[in-house]
Formats: C-alpha cells, sequence, structure tokens
C-alpha cells in the first residue's frame, strides 16, 4: 500500500508525458481547474453535511436498541441489513424510487405536484446523502452500542440515588462515557463517506448531476483519460487534507482515547 502511494508523490512533480520534474506546477494546476473545485466542494459539504446527522441519528438508535434490550438481537440484524446487500441491488431499488419515471416521482405527481427527475437535479445530493446514511447507520450504531457498554451501570445507579432523571444521566454521564471512543467513530464514519462514490457511480454514471460530482468522479474521469500527473497531484493533495483533518480530531479528541 505504501509503495503505490511514493509512486504517486513523486509522479506528482512529474510530467505524465516525459517524465520531467515540473515542481509543484501539477498541484497549481490541478487547483485551477473548475471540476477539481467543483468536486472538493461537493465532497466537503457532502462530509460535512452527512456525517454530523449519520453520528447523530446513530446514537439515538444505539440508545433506543439498548433501552429495548429484549429485542437489541433482532434490531441490530435489521439495521445492519443494508451494509448485507451488494451495492448494485441498493442502486436498483433507489433508481426504482428516484428515477424520473421513479416512485417518488408517481407520488409527487399523484398529489398534484409536477414530476421531479431527482437524479437528475440539485436533488440527487439529498438521494446520495439518504443512501449513505441508510446504509451507514446500523453500522456506527454497533459503534456506539460498543461504546455505550463500556460504561459503568454503577455510575447509572449512583446518578439516579442523588436525584438524576434520564436528561441528567446522558447529559453527565453518558456523554462523558462516550467521549473516550468519539475519535475513532468519527474517524471511521469520515473515511466510510469517501467510499459513497461507489454509489454515485452506479445511481448516475461517469458525468452526474453537478451537486454529486465528487472528488472520486474527477479520479476516476483523469483516470480513463491518463492525465495521470494531475490524478496523481490531487490525490496526494486530498491525503494531505484527510490526514490534517485526522490529526485535528487526534488533537482535539485523541487524548481521551489514550486515557480510556
Amino acid at each position: 500500500m505504501c509503495i503505490p502511494f511514493c509512486d504517486a508523490i513523486r509522479r506528482s512533480f512529474f510530467s505524465a508525458m516525459g517524465g520531467a520534474f515540473t515542481g509543484v506546477d501539477n498541484f497549481s494546476r490541478v487547483v485551477e481547474v473548475d471540476a477539481f473545485r467543483l468536486a472538493a466542494g461537493n465532497t466537503a459539504r457532502f462530509t460535512l453535511v452527512c456525517i454530523p446527522i449519520l453520528l447523530i441519528v446513530s446514537l439515538i438508535l444505539a440508545l433506543a436498541v439498548r433501552k429495548a434490550s429484549g429485542e437489541s438481537g433482532i434490531l441490530k440484524t435489521s439495521f445492519l441489513l443494508p451494509m448485507a446487500l451488494p451495492a448494485a441491488s441498493m442502486v436498483l431499488l433507489w433508481r426504482f424510487f428516484f428515477e424520473q419515471n421513479g416512485l417518488a416521482s408517481q407520488v409527487c405527481e399523484a398529489f398534484g405536484f409536477a414530476p421531479a427527475d431527482f437524479l437528475n437535479s440539485g436533488r440527487a445530493f439529498g438521494v446520495l446523502a439518504a443512501a449513505y446514511l441508510w446504509k451507514n447507520c446500523g453500522y456506527t450504531m454497533v459503534l456506539w452500542l460498543g461504546a455505550l457498554s463500556s460504561i459503568p451501570r454503577e455510575l447509572y445507579e449512583a446518578a439516579r440515588v442523588d436525584g438524576a432523571g434520564s436528561w441528567s444521566c446522558f447529559w453527565f454521564v453518558t456523554l462523558p462515557g462516550l467521549g473516550p471512543h468519539l475519535f475513532l467513530i468519527i474517524v471511521l464514519s469520515l473515511l466510510s463517506s469517501f467510499k459513497v462514490f461507489r454509489e454515485a457511480y452506479l445511481l448516475a454514471g461517469d458525468y452526474p448531476h453537478e451537486s454529486i460530482y465528487l472528488l472520486q468522479h474527477l479520479f476516476n474521469n483523469w483516470f480513463v483519460t491518463l492525465d495521470v500527473d494531475k490524478l496523481c497531484a490531487a490525490a496526494v493533495l486530498m491525503a494531505g487534507v484527510i490526514f490534517a483533518v485526522v490529526l485535528a480530531l487526534y488533537r482535539l479528541l485523541g487524548k481521551d482515547t489514550a486515557d480510556a
């Protein structure tokens, strides 16, 4: 894994044709490309919108599943089912709902609204975000359940003896107890968000609506056209940003993880 990435770093400083050393010219050219700025903005927007929603919704589900202890096994299985489905099957389901003549469009028409092509309009971003959340909520919920199980029940019992209610227990016992696991869960969720390209590609192809044109689309198209120098430079930039974000999260949240 390290050898191909090191080779990509090397290629990012050379021209694709002739192999002449170009310094940082490839990086400058990449940043000036409109498609790169569009894809980078969409990728950042997708991450900033979906990760907080994923964390909050999956935590709520984890608390609900933990409370329903007698049926927790069935609930866990049902929430994890989307991850077991092949991506192609899942995409067929979403296209059945959201294509131009799909079920969602027919429902809109039945209620007197104009039929909408969800995948070829600004609504495509919402469709892709919903697909990502639907698929990953179960896995993140299991991570939260593991974190919740590490909180000693004695703390809850002591808090209730002192007169704490459910909300006080959540605020002063549950949330601090989840702190040591927060860094790992956020990083795993962040990395999983970059895997959404598979669904986006199967939903809308090489050149989807501009609202869901992600960095992975751009990389794939540059690979097809053999723009190796730009591809490597953009990949190095993306890896650098991810590393910086993970490092910042570690400095902010990793101390609790190390103490745990």
